[in-house]
């Protein structure tokens, strides 16, 4: 068995890759497409993404510090 890629001629390593880069650039819209297509299917699950919207607001909310706590109350239990 020979040792693969590592222990090839460098012109032959960089004649491989630059195949593996042409394969990547003509399926960019391919893979754009199905990203999209995920997104639609996630998206219309209506109660998924409301969910997510909640914990993103929490999220952004408690890194601003601005996460509302109840109001401060005296001894006698008026604001």
């Amino acid at each position: 068995m020979s040792g693969g890629f590592t222990t090839m001629d460098k012109d032959k390593q960089k004649e491989i890759a630059s195949k593996g880069g042409h394969a990547v650039s003509q399926n960019r819209e391919h893979m754009a497409s199905i990203g999209r297509k995920g997104g639609e299917a996630v998206s219309r699950n209506r109660q998924h993404m409301a969910e997510i919207g909640r914990r993103g607001g929490q999220i952004s909310g408690a890194r601003k510090g601005s996460a509302k706590s109840p109001a401060s109350t005296d001894e006698s239990g008026t604001v």
